[in-house]
């Protein structure tokens, strides 16, 4: 069944029980979770405030490209990329209006950037794009594929959820070995699932270089870093590592390995594996994480010591507590008592996309999850997969940091709010707090229209902060 917006009035208490409506929609589908959204894939949307609009709508002073503000943002997160070529703003409007006009939900959405993605990984018709042509379309059928991605599990569709993820996957391929020079790949050893990684280097000359690891959160795909990282490294004469942890891309979708607290266990192997290489300069290696990595890169900055800078963008305590205080109290210590809460007195009630919304925030912490929401159905076991994300808190490990740190916040930040400075209160290390501002178009979480920005504020301080020997 397509899921379409639908009128909160007719929604019982048991759905507000599951925080779907009164704010938590939008941020859970997103892959965080809010305070003052509403929800998202269809439910309950408010009106989105026009480019001038105020701080009183649901996504304050951005462009509305679709009402229901989970849509809205990831329209934008698309057509902010295409400043760093990862979309085209004629693709991306054009098919924020087929939406549009076909009517707004995760099927139509599903379908059109799908159909996007699949045009432009299929050569022009009359034509013959030359190397470079083949380059950039690959990367942005890999954004495109990355949007249909994210709504599938709300769609007629969630069996095709790792295809969908191959196809992604398969034009970020295209696009990297299409590249002057392609990125290095390796499998790094990590427990029984190696993992996959993507060293950018700005030529192939073998010249010692500063490094930045690029940490993805917990929704985003590879072409994310473009974006958020490997461009403005590559410009600024730095290598970039890319890759995929537990919980992220190839290891979720087809490992099906979750996420786990003990983020030092996935960074020090990438770690070992640069300093081995001559040109990387092993005194320059910095670490940064995106949305959730907010919290996943401090983590392993606390105990690997060999990382010469942090950046946490933005950071993150507790992704748990940004959880709507309704979802939070389905968790009781008793794992019986907390499943039945669940399965008797919240998912009967729930309506289709919201359903969905929670099978989504969910699959990244349980494989169980994930295949129950391919098939149509929704989690039995809320316990473990609560409790997993829980564990997440770094609160009582970010003292030992010791590297100098820049923790970004957001203007109108809407999954993590207040978080970030409380962060940066409890680090002892070197430390700098930017706040990136509606001014200037660069506010709400990641600031999704302003990359660019975004990476000048991030490799300003990395540059000063690493400077060059």
């Amino acid at each position: 069944m397509t899921h379409e917006s639908q009128d909160a009035s007719h929604l019982s208490r048991r759905t507000a029980l599951a925080g779907l409506v009164g704010g938590a929609g939008v941020a859970l589908a997103t892959g965080c979770t809010s305070s003052n959204g509403t929800s998202a894939q269809g439910v309950a949307p408010r009106p989105t405030a026009s480019a001038t609009g105020s701080s009183a709508g649901a996504t304050p002073g951005v462009m509305t490209l679709f009402r229901d503000p989970a849509f809205n943002f990831s329209g934008l997160w698309a057509l902010g990329g295409a400043g760093f070529g990862g979309s085209e703003v004629g693709e991306v409007l054009t098919a924020v209006n087929t939406i549009n006009k076909a009517g707004l939900s995760s099927q139509t959405y599903v379908e059109t950037f799908k159909k996007l993605g699949d045009q432009l990984m299929s050569a022009p018709e009359g034509s013959k794009p030359d190397r470079q042509a083949r380059r950039l379309r690959a990367l942005r059928a890999a954004q495109y594929y990355a949007q249909a991605l994210f709504f599938v599990l709300g769609s007629d569709t969630p069996e095709s959820e790792e295809a969908l993820y191959r196809a992604g996957r398969g034009a970020w391929d295209t696009f990297c070995e299409l590249c002057d020079p392609a990125p290095v790949t390796a499998d790094i050893p990590y427990g029984k699932t190696p993992l996959p990684v993507w060293l950018f280097r700005p030529d192939d000359s073998g010249k010692q270089r500063p490094t930045v690891i690029l940490t993805n959160g917990s929704d985003g795909q590879n072409v994310d870093m473009w974006a958020y990282g490997v461009s403005a490294a590559l410009e600024r004469d730095w290598n970039a590592l890319v890759y995929d942890g537990p919980g992220q891309g190839q290891l979720l979708f087809v490992n099906r390995a979750v996420f786990t607290p003990r983020w030092e266990k996935v960074v020090t192997p990438l770690v070992d594996w640069l300093v081995a290489r001559p040109d990387v300069d092993a005194g320059r290696i910095a670490l940064t994480g995106l949305s959730m990595a907010g919290n996943l890169a401090p983590r392993a900055a606390a105990f690997e010591k060999r990382i010469a800078a942090l950046v946490a963008m933005p950071g993150c305590l507790e992704p748990w507590l940004g959880f709507p205080q309704e979802i939070r109290e389905i968790l009781t210590p008793n794992k019986e008592q907390t499943n039945n809460i669940w399965n008797k007195e919240v998912v009967p009630e729930l309506p289709a996309a919201a359903a969905a919304t929670m099978k989504k925030r969910f699959e990244p912490f349980s494989v169980p999850a994930m295949l129950a929401a391919r098939q149509g159905k929704v989690f039995t076991d809320f316990y473990t997969p609560a409790k997993s994300i829980e564990a997440l808190t770094v609160t009582s490990v970010v003292g030992r940091i010791t590297m100098p740190t820049l923790v970004l916040d957001y203007e109108y930040e809407q999954f993590y709010p207040g978080q970030p400075r409380t962060m940066f209160d409890k680090l002892t290390s070197p430390k700098d707090y930017v706040k990136l501002t509606a001014a200037t178009g660069a506010q709400l979480h990641c600031s999704p229209m302003a990359p660019q920005q975004h990476c000048d504020v991030v490799f300003d301080w990395l540059q000063e902060t690493l400077p060059g020997r």
